[in-house]
């Protein structure tokens, strides 16, 4: 079991048989009244978001979730296809379930998809990813890089904010997290 306030962006856990992870939390105590933890989640089966607020006290299921490491293959309709690199064994997850996530992932790269038991639940990136530039206004001379930037939209349908000076074909390493520009990975 695991209180609401050692609930951790990341962290997924079990309410009322729903598998639920936690995007975004806050401590927050009003003027008056009790301290509520405030909470943005997400239902891992069904991709659903929703704000809730927490006692403190309150106890949850923690969700016990194992990784493995598997390479992307490809998608065909609304299915994403992944193979285990040790058995050869394939894994199929909706890609509803794993839209935003596949915004960074290319074809044969590693990534570790998630099981809840012998569920497949979902995927967990890298840290960073290096995509190529596939369209963006043309650089500026003499940009530097404390410009306001630009919209460039990488190989993966990704539209990440660059700086003045960045150019279609370019290799940028991008953060997962946040979705951001981090620097030039090369040509």
């Amino acid at each position: 079991m695991i209180a609401a306030s050692d609930l951790r962006a990341g962290m997924t856990f079990v309410q009322d048989g729903k598998l639920i992870k936690v995007l975004d939390q806050s401590h927050h105590k009003p003027g008056k009244g009790n301290t509520v933890m405030r909470m943005k989640l997400r239902d891992v089966r069904t991709g659903a978001t929703y704000d809730t607020t927490f006692r403190p006290d309150e106890k949850f299921e923690k969700a016990h979730i194992d990784t493995k490491t598997v390479q992307y293959l490809y998608t065909m309709e609304d299915t994403a296809y992944f193979m285990d690199l040790e058995t050869y064994d394939q894994y199929e997850i909706p890609t509803e379930v794993v839209a935003e996530e596949m915004k960074y992932i290319l074809e044969n790269m590693e990534v570790k998809i998630q099981f809840f038991g012998s569920e497949v639940i979902g995927i967990q990136l890298p840290n960073t990813v290096v995509l190529r530039v596939e369209e963006t206004q043309p650089s500026i001379k003499g940009a530097t890089v404390t410009g306001s930037g630009k919209p460039a939209t990488m190989e993966t349908g990704l539209v990440v904010n660059v700086p003045d000076f960045v150019e279609a074909g370019e290799l940028l390493e991008i953060n997962t997290a946040e979705g951001t520009y981090l620097k030039r990975a090369g040509k």
